[in-house]
């Protein structure tokens, strides 16, 4: 994302102009835009012209719009695409949109103040996001840091297989891009069809071969792993036959890019199974600077600890308030659908626990919901935290109660309401 234009005042006020060039800054974009927001962007228009004779003339014109934002709804990537084979199924194109709905707010020759419209945000066009006092906070203002810095491309390529069905994944840092689902029916092996059998395998190997040349950019610069998962053993010759492939055809890019390849056993070949593999030890190794990595060797820790340390393992946004104010969280796990609040309280909550945590010395990661990762923690009330010391909920549930009643009790003695036995 490029910032094309930034001032913010001392009181969180101000205004941003960026231009998001893919899908990952769209979802940047997504959540930076909040109810409330005044947000500018390109806009097309119908005009409706009265002539004299009383004949009315209708066009649209392209313009820009001020809007204050009521509602914005996120749009999730749409798959264009067609396949020489039928048998499989290709998404060749995927783009996000963002829609903000809003009453005009600034005026305009061809729209009055106040008319509903909603903005269809796209790539490669400005958007300026101005917010009132308190709106640009440190979570708002990290996120424009995060989104404008250079080489934010994928940095992991996966292919999830099974017997005859493959996803072709590219993880971002905030962002799974699903780019193809490829599903080819094989026979079951018996002693009257393993001919059949092996024809149907070599042609979903030729398939996934050409989707994975499409899709997988094997010789971009950025792209640290790419990541063949399976259960069994489909992963090797998977990998095999993409290997004698490129040997065969002389690809010697893909050779080249052999020792980015790393076959990892996952329990099911679905997508979620992602999780499964961020957290193994070959990716955790190769990938422990990435932002996604930690996220999910994180995820993997915290379970492990709520079913043998739960004292230090505690979720959901009143147990981890309470333990925040005790300063015993080390690490801080939050989605980042939490501070997409249309309450601005409830933002101001838990932007209030991330700088608490990080004052004293915590990690907080900030999960996407658009990972793995971050559907997980979303399913787990959106916010758990991995503590310093070992806490029993019930035990500092009991002081905090003793605590407001005896706050309770000397407000009363202060104001005279006491009525002693």
């Amino acid at each position: 994302m490029k910032l094309a234009g930034k001032h913010i005042e001392k009181d969180g006020s101000g205004y941003v102009v960026v231009r998001p060039e893919d899908n990952e800054d769209m979802w940047h974009l997504y959540n930076l835009i909040s109810e409330g927001d005044r947000v500018r962007a390109q806009a097309t228009r119908k005009v409706q012209n009265v002539s004299a004779t009383g004949s009315i003339e209708s066009h649209r014109v392209r313009l820009n719009l001020t809007v204050t934002v009521v509602r914005v709804d996120w749009s999730p990537s749409t798959s264009t695409g067609d396949s020489a084979d039928p048998l499989s199924s290709v998404n060749n194109t995927q783009t996000a949109a963002i829609h903000v709905a809003g009453r005009v707010c600034v005026e305009n020759p061809h729209v009055k103040l106040g008319a509903f419209h909603t903005l269809d945000l796209e790539t490669n066009r400005d958007v300026r996001i101005e917010k009132a006092e308190g709106g640009w906070d440190s979570v708002a203002l990290s996120r424009v840091e995060e989104s404008c810095a250079p080489g934010s491309g994928a940095e992991v390529g996966a292919v999830i297989c099974g017997e005859g069905t493959a996803v072709f994944c590219l993880l971002t840092e905030n962002m799974t891009v699903i780019l193809q689902r490829l599903e080819v029916p094989i026979p079951r092996k018996l002693a009257t069809n393993s001919a059949a059998h092996e024809k149907g395998l070599t042609r979903f190997y030729a398939n996934l071969y050409a989707s994975f040349l499409r899709h997988i950019p094997y010789a971009s610069l950025t792209l640290r792993a790419i990541v063949i998962a399976s259960p069994g053993w489909v992963r090797d010759a998977v990998f095999d036959y993409i290997m004698a492939e490129a040997s065969r055809t002389g690809n010697k890019a893909l050779l080249g890019a052999r020792n980015k390849f790393i076959k990892v056993h996952i329990t099911s070949p679905h997508v979620h199974s992602l999780v499964e593999v961020l957290k193994s030890p070959e990716i955790a190794s190769q990938l422990k600077e990435t932002k996604f990595a930690r996220e999910g060797i994180m995820l993997d820790k915290f379970f492990k600890m709520l079913g043998s340390d739960e004292m230090r393992a505690w979720y959901g946004p009143d147990h981890v308030a309470l333990a925040v104010e005790r300063g015993a969280v080390g690490t801080l796990l939050i989605s980042d659908n939490l501070f997409r609040a249309s309450d601005a309280a409830t933002r101001k909550k838990y932007v209030g626990m991330v700088e608490d945590v990080q004052q004293k010395g915590g990690e907080v990661l900030i999960f996407s919901s658009m990972h793995e990762s971050g559907q997980q923690l979303n399913q787990l009330t959106g916010i758990a935290a991995i503590l310093t010391f070992p806490l029993d909920i019930e035990v500092v549930e009991a002081e905090e109660k003793e605590a407001k009643e005896e706050e309770e009790r000397r407000k009363r003695e202060e104001t005279g309401e006491l009525i002693e036995d």
